[in-house]
């Protein structure tokens, strides 16, 4: 059965967000006193949401308050720090025009997720674009927010793919009952997304227009 639904992660998947997520992060360290910390460092924590990156990276905070002091930074720079990875700009367009159902599923505070797609020039091509907010907070792996992403698309387990870049997606598409593809050179995270198996590792973002051909 051809796939009619594509969901996808944000951050490392259809943007290279790291810059300014490292910004808000070492404002947020400096603000309690703490050191920065290089982007490879910060790279390592990104995807899992923000109470735990704060939780992680300024451990003398009260995350909360952390991550207030992030948001409130970050509303500021977010946009300026954020590039489409490459092939994403032709891609998405492509894939939509194809009659493709298209949903964003990220751990990113969904405010901040949808004020940059549609800064990056992407929203009118989704459908959805969700985040643990419109789940009851359940961030991935818990598989809810892909759940979610295929009851707005129309998609179903044998016809949705999802497509992230860490082991964190593998695990909340595996949990969904969905096919799991990841684009290279995203937030690799602590554990490594290839071995936990995903059904496949993309060349790159615009290897998606050869798998998905549409109807």
């Amino acid at each position: 059965m051809p796939f009619t639904a594509a969901l996808f992660d944000f951050d490392g998947t259809l943007a290279d967000s790291f810059a300014a997520i490292t910004s808000s992060t070492n404002f947020t360290r400096n603000h309690f006193g703490l050191p920065p910390l290089p982007e490879a460092v910060v790279r390592e924590y990104v995807g899992y949401g923000l109470p735990n990156l704060m939780q992680e990276l300024v451990p003398t905070a009260n995350p909360a308050a952390a991550v207030a002091v992030y948001r409130e930074h970050h509303k500021d720079i977010a946009r300026a720090g954020t590039t489409l990875i490459p092939g994403v700009a032709e891609t998405i367009p492509e894939l939509a025009r194809r009659g493709l159902r298209l949903a964003v599923c990220s751990n990113k505070g969904v405010s901040f997720t949808r004020e940059l797609v549609a800064g990056l020039g992407l929203a009118e091509h989704f459908v959805a674009v969700l985040g643990p907010e419109d789940v009851g907070g359940r961030a991935k792996p818990d598989p809810a927010m892909l759940h979610e992403g295929m009851t707005r698309t129309g998609g179903t387990v044998g016809t949705t793919v999802y497509v992230g870049d860490m082991a964190i997606d593998v695990h909340a598409a595996r949990a969904a009952g969905v096919p799991v593809w990841l684009v290279p050179g995203g937030a690799e995270g602590k554990e490594s997304p290839a071995a936990a198996g995903p059904d496949r590792i993309l060349t790159g973002f615009a290897e998606l227009l050869e798998l998905l051909p549409g109807g």
